[in-house]
């Protein structure tokens, strides 16, 4: 038995061990059209968005409405609703597993009380990954489905932040890649189809258990052999970095439990929500994994996660990147790119709604309090959110170098093309002189000038992209006349000789001033190397 194989049979997780009743669940599910596409028909797409944001209402009163039982209905109704259903209904639904196969897989269980109804044990429901085919993706009952604090082991499905990281991560054909902190396995999903081989942990065994249920429930949409899973995926239980010791990756993704938590006096770690609370005070858990992630790349290998960061009061030098910038060891190479910040309140907030926590009105003000006082502890005027990219230099080579930037905006989804070329311009720029280049202006790319009434040149000039990461650029006049002439006839050299001598003839500090901007608007798409020269 593999230590893949271990997790088949984790108590109060769905069994991965008869391949036969998981592919009679995959025939029902297919033939009940329990896709994207077919859910949102059947609950239209009001109900369908408002059950994307928990709220059940809608979806509920919409499958009330049906004049009778359907398959897609009672699945639906089951395992995205949290509603019980009979057994004729079940029965007919499930006709390739059968309750007694469902049931044996820990999908259903029986309600209490008269008549014989089953409810859901899990959530189940479709996702979309690289994959050529949906694939179904069970996790624990959300609060929003079954009443309650959540399970201190609960495993977490489709959220905003797994999505993000899917979205997020730069995909080459690698051989090796490490998911660290896997929960229900989505982030394997999409790495198996770009990565020989995946080795997947968690300090849950619960998790794993999911993980390996949805991976052999996925296997045809996926291509694993049932019979030999771990030949590309192998699961570990463990904390951190312990299970691959020694070990290296060409690619790391990692959604850690990097949530803020107020640490107790007296606190049990089985206390504690193991998919968000690493067990570490403040954001020591984020900065352990940016310095310790490195040693477990390979040279030129990377690593992308999801994070929080304090950003520590210190009057109008407040940096969000001091931080991050203390984390980091070595020559590793790093983008952060911080998406959002929230107040102390706001992320006490956001997390005891998360938990459901807000139900015992004693326990909210108590744990609230306890948030306030760690973060007053170590002077926390906000929290950080974000991406971060790290990399291993291969021969030494540092092309993207250390990046930390603010982007609050919408952003292209997904990201991760775009990231890609930027770290592969940047690489491609390395230790090269820029005046042999010819630049085009990149298609997304659009100018805006601004002036006061009457005045003879704009006071200011902005290059905006429309794509990607959809930054904006402040451009002085020598840049942006520049950018104007960028159609891709005269290199480099001669459009800066050219502005030299037409703006600044004298001027000791202009070729050096207007190449660095040059060379930024390279790095950041918004003039592109033609390669075929005219």
């Amino acid at each position: 038995m593999t230590s893949t194989d271990t997790f088949a049979q984790i108590p109060d997780a769905p069994r991965s061990d008869d391949a036969l009743l998981l592919d009679g669940l995959s025939k029902d599910l297919r033939a009940a059209g329990f896709g994207h596409d077919a859910i949102t028909a059947f609950l239209g797409e009001d109900a369908h968005e408002a059950l994307m944001r928990d709220q059940l209402v809608p979806a509920l009163r919409r499958i009330e409405a049906q004049p009778a039982a359907t398959a897609l209905g009672t699945m639906v109704g089951l395992f995205m609703l949290g509603t019980d259903a009979a057994m004729a209904e079940v029965a007919s639904a499930f006709a390739a597993t059968g309750i007694e196969g469902l049931e044996r897989l820990g999908v259903i269980e029986p309600v209490e009380g008269p008549g014989q109804r089953w409810q859901a044990s899990i959530d189940l429901r479709p996702h979309a990954s690289d994959a050529d085919a949906e694939l179904w993706v069970a996790s624990d009952l959300g609060a929003h489905q079954r009443p309650g604090v959540l399970r201190h082991d609960h495993v977490l499905g489709i959220g905003q932040a797994s999505l993000t990281l899917a979205q997020t991560t730069i995909r080459p054909q690698v051989d090796t890649a490490l998911d660290l902190g896997t929960g229900c396995g989505i982030q394997v999903f999409h790495l198996l189809s770009h990565c020989r081989r995946v080795i997947a942990t968690d300090i849950s065994a619960r998790a794993l258990g999911f993980t390996r249920f949805n991976l052999l429930l996925n296997h045809q949409a996926l291509r694993i052999d049932p019979d030999n899973l771990a030949g590309r995926v192998d699961l570990r239980l463990g904390s951190l970095l312990e299970p691959v010791a020694g070990e290296r990756f060409d690619l790391v993704v990692s959604n850690p439990p990097f949530v803020i938590t107020p640490r107790v006096p007296g606190q049990e770690n089985t206390e504690r929500f193991t998919y968000r609370d690493g067990g570490m005070p403040g954001d020591s858990l984020v900065a352990h994994l940016v310095a310790a992630i490195p040693g477990i790349l390979k040279p030129g290998g990377s690593a992308q996660m999801l994070a929080n960061w304090e950003i520590i009061a210190a009057g109008e030098a407040t940096d969000w990147s001091a931080g991050p910038r203390s984390w980091l060891t070595g020559d590793t190479e790093a983008w952060f790119i911080q998406r959002e910040t929230v107040s102390p309140t706001g992320y006490a907030e956001t997390w005891l709604r998360d938990a459901s926590q807000g139900r015992d009105r004693l326990g909210f003000a108590r744990q609230y309090g306890a948030y306030l006082d760690d973060f007053a502890s170590r002077n926390v005027e906000a929290i950080g959110f974000g991406f971060i990219w790290l990399r291993t230099p291969a021969d030494g080579a540092r092309g993207l170098g250390r990046v930390f930037e603010s982007i609050g905006y919408p952003i292209e989804q997904p990201i991760g093309p775009c990231l890609g070329r930027d770290i592969a311009v940047a690489d491609g720029l390395q230790g090269r002189a820029l005046g042999d280049l010819h630049l085009l202006v990149a298609d997304d790319v659009t100018e805006e000038r601004h002036q006061r009434p009457g005045a003879e040149h704009p006071g200011v000039i902005l290059l905006r992209q429309g794509a990607g990461l959809r930054r904006t650029e402040i451009l002085d006049t020598a840049l942006a006349g520049f950018v104007s002439a960028c159609d891709g006839d005269l290199g480099v050299s001669s459009l800066v000789g050219a502005l030299e001598s037409l703006l600044a003839p004298d001027d000791p500090k202009f070729l050096d001033t207007l190449h660095q901007g040059v060379r930024r608007l390279v790095k950041r798409g918004f003039l592109l190397e033609m390669r075929n020269n005219r």
